[in-house]
């Protein structure tokens, strides 16, 4: 191979970052992966670079450079009819252009050193553009330029190179070098030639070291579909979800905190013939209940996703996230890594500020949900586009518009930036749209099923990605406010100040604000809304003689090996996720509280529920779980509970008892823990009790022997100490936690506790309500007050301003006392 040669085929496995000139960023990032990574298990596929030196030969003996510089000169960005009537007459002048014959001899000589490396005539590969702007810190240029799968034959690669280099001037590519302000600079583009794996036969999809909507740093993020994964990126399907915590991964855990089923109804396989590389075909329906990696292709997986972060932020000296594409062979079930790249949206973001959209809490009616994309609320009149060239009715998409349709690819792109919102029938958190959407700064709501048809152009609507993972498409234009604050400019107390965390959807987001810890996480929005049955539903539905609760429950419990797995790995993803977000902080976890009228609401709960005259004061919390009725489903918490603690490694995780009305019960309900395997001190584990009924204040130093903590539970225990029910309108005027009674038996608690030598903490409602009643409690020297997200910050200037009165008082004394 002579010198020029060399210059024009370089092997994958020779090349690194250093040679992002001559390979573009894709191909320097696997070359850089397969030198140094690869030894450290990482699996990628062989194969070799076109390198840019043969993109600017083919240019120069076409004649085509200064024809491309005179029609880009010609775009009007802002007419999106001009962008694509350029971009259309250039890739055509490269696709009618003659490939250099030295050139293409080069390339075939390549492509048949590579077949004979994997002792075949004319190997399957795979053709991906690389660019020399790609990869980029603030920009990272990912699908702007095509990749052809499946390629085979001489013929059929030369096409695929030169199709290659035009797409450097699809109407996306030149939209997005000019919003990214690259229009004026030289862009060469090399093309990576890499060996298939056979993905059509199993898995693919792509992963992330960080969580892709909230930023949060410690978690890998995957999502697959059976086929190729062209699939995902199109949003042609919603792929399966799984989230790794990275902290207790690294110490061995299999920490796997969440899994989510897909609908993967099509998948993308190789095509019959040469003309026709791929087809889409549908999903025989027992696989689709099936996720498509099991638990160990998971771990490694996220291991190798930790690997390359770790490489990349050693190299770079700051952190740097990764998105990662990964494909499950079906031949040799082997699992690869074929590309990766830096993530450019949340590592760019300053962690010191929160911006927080707050939608008007008035009445509102709900159009459609999906997918929430972002953290956004925008509003507009919905355009409808089922293609680039045709809008359903009416005029044409205007910048502001709420864009509408099936899905989107990269040709989409330069309408998508002018949208002030995106809505998709399909499509998952990592499809075309999402990925476009974050990186454009556009909220967006994707896998809503049917919008097209629910939603008519014209309409006004409001998008929101405010309300955790679930996006929300109102009816006209709903008022909303932003609040942006500078973290560093919070007030530091010395009163630990601890989140209550319903939602495990919400508990990333809510990771980065000042905290110690999560005071309360409730099973029952879990149980409620990831669960969704009755436990007792799950364990015993056979025997009801009811077919259409069994044939519910089998259909919920898809994806799972039965109905006990379902209820504990639900259990435990939701509880895992907020542990995770924390941790290492506490997280008290409280056991089930549903009252009996709660738990008939579940499905399957009529079977099992009595009907009670006042469920808030009958069957719950505490009596239930040692109760020969209750205790199987009281078990599944137990091993829930463990589940998160030993094989996730999440040891942050203490318990807590509600509802417990006398000291005995309190021993029956540890000796069921213990018979499951969930004993105080085991491994650290702390258990607290809910301080919600008189008894627990009137006998604390008998409680306080059995375990670590009280957490007040202010509303229940004002309802208890006033003698009202807190759900009654006629009475609500009396119902005050501030009401002195109720303070009296807060200060005698926190006396006790303190003498006792366990500690003591709020979890209610009270201190987010009343920044007064929070200040009386730390005045009263409580050890920790756990309040709502939202109230975090008026509860610590609140808190702010007792403490700095309270110290000025105390240097008053004292200087008193030295007079």
């Amino acid at each position: 191979m002579n010198t020029s040669a060399q210059r024009i085929i370089v092997p994958l496995h020779a090349v690194g970052l250093s040679d992002i000139a001559l390979v573009g960023g894709k191909c320097a990032s696997l070359g850089e992966m397969i030198q140094h990574l690869s030894p450290r298990g990482v699996n990628i596929p062989d194969g070799f670079v076109i390198t840019t030196d043969a993109y600017y030969q083919f240019l120069e003996q076409s004649q085509l450079a200064p024809y491309i510089r005179q029609q880009l000169d010609k775009i009007d960005h802002h007419n999106v009819e001009s962008l694509r009537r350029v971009g259309l007459s250039i890739r055509q002048a490269i696709s009618n252009a003659r490939f250099p014959h030295e050139l293409s001899h080069e390339i075939i000589a390549a492509y048949e050193k590579l077949s004979q490396q994997y002792d075949q005539t004319d190997t399957d590969v795979a053709v991906r553009s690389s660019a020399t702007a790609e990869d980029l810190p603030d920009a990272s240029f990912a699908g702007q330029q095509e990749t052809y799968l499946n390629v085979r034959g001489k013929a059929a690669l030369i096409d695929a190179v030169r199709n290659c280099f035009a797409s450097l001037f699809t109407d996306r590519a030149i939209s997005y070098r000019k919003t990214f302000h690259f229009d004026g600079s030289p862009v060469g583009l090399s093309v990576c030639v890499q060996k298939m794996v056979r993905s059509d036969l199993a898995s693919s999809g792509v992963a992330f070291s960080l969580d892709t909507e909230s930023g949060f740093r410690e978690v890998v993020m995957i999502n697959g579909s059976f086929g190729l994964g062209e699939m995902i990126v199109q949003g042609a399907v919603s792929p399966d979800e799984f989230l790794v915590f990275k902290p207790t991964r690294r110490e061995g855990h299999a920490a796997i905190i969440e899994k989510k089923l897909g609908v993967k109804d099509k998948q993308m396989i190789y095509g019959d013939d040469t003309d026709q590389r791929t087809r889409v075909i549908p999903v025989d329906e027992k696989l689709r209940r099936r996720f498509c990696l099991d638990d160990a292709q998971i771990l490694q997986l996220a291991d190798w996703a930790i690997v390359i972060e770790d490489y990349y932020s050693t190299l770079k000296d700051h952190w740097c996230p990764v998105d990662i594409e990964w494909a499950v062979d079906g031949l040799s079930h082997e699992l690869f890594v074929v590309q990766a790249r830096p993530e450019t949206i949340h590592s760019r973001k300053r962690a010191d500020t929160l911006t927080e959209y707050i939608l008007d809490p008035a009445p509102k009616t709900l159009l459609g949900q999906g997918i929430a994309v972002g953290d956004k609320i925008a509003t507009g009149k919905v355009c409808i586009l089922y293609s680039l060239d045709k809008r359903i009715g009416g005029d044409e998409f205007t910048p502001g518009d709420v864009l509408v349709t099936d899905m989107t690819d990269p040709d989409w792109e330069p309408i998508m930036k002018q949208a002030a919102a995106i809505i998709t029938n399909k499509g998952g958190r990592t499809c075309h749209a999402a990925i476009v959407a974050r990186e454009m700064g556009v909220p967006a709501i994707v896998g809503c099923v049917n919008a097209t048809d629910y939603l008519t152009n014209g309409l006004e609507v409001t998008a929101s990605c405010a309300e955790g993972e679930e996006g929300r498409i109102y009816k006209g234009r709903v008022p909303y406010t932003t609040s942006t604050i500078q973290l560093s400019d919070l007030p530091a107390v010395r009163t630990p100040i601890m989140l209550n965390v319903g939602s495990p959807s919400t508990a990333f987001s809510h990771a980065n604000l000042p905290h110690r810890g999560v005071g309360l996480a409730r099973e029952e929005f879990i149980i409620n809304n990831y669960i969704k049955a009755h436990p007792l539903a799950l364990l015993q539905h056979t025997t009801k003689n009811d077919p259409q609760l069994t044939a519910d429950i089998k259909t919920l419990i898809r994806g799972y090996d039965n109905e006990e797995t379902y209820f504990i790995q639900k259990l435990s993803y939701g509880i895992a996720k907020i542990a995770a977000a924390f941790y290492p902080q506490t997280v008290i976890v409280r056991f089930s509280d549903f009252k009996s009228n709660e738990y008939r609401n579940l499905l399957g709960g009529h079977h099992f529920e009595p009907q009670e005259e006042n469920p808030m004061i009958g069957w719950r919390g505490a009596s239930r779980y040692y109760s020969a009725a209750y205790k199987p489903a009281f078990g599944l918490e137990c091993r829930a509970i463990r589940h998160v603690r030993e094989t996730i490694g999440l040891t942050n995780v203490a318990v807590m008892i509600p509802f417990c009305r006398t000291v005995g019960e309190l021993k029956k309900v540890q000796d069921t823990m213990a018979e499951y395997g969930l004993a105080r001190g085991k491994a650290g584990l702390q258990l607290y009790l809910m301080a919600e009924i008189p008894s627990n204040i009137i006998l604390a130093r008998e409680f306080a022997r059995h375990i670590d903590g009280f957490s007040i539970g202010s509303n229940d225990l004002t309802q208890l100490t006033l003698g009202l029910d807190r759900d009654s309108a006629l009475v609500a005027h009396l119902y005050d936690e501030r009401n002195e009674a109720v303070k009296t038996l807060l200060s005698s608690l926190i006396r006790t506790a303190k003498a006792a030598g366990v500690k003591v903490g709020i979890c209610g409602q009270a201190p987010s309500d009343f920044p007064d009643f929070a200040q009386f409690l730390v005045e009263q020297g409580i050890d920790s007050i756990s309040v709502t997200p939202d109230a975090l910050i008026k509860t610590l200037q609140s808190i702010h301003a007792l403490e700095q009165k309270m110290a000025s008082i105390y240097q008053m004394g004292e200087a008193e006392s030295e007079k």
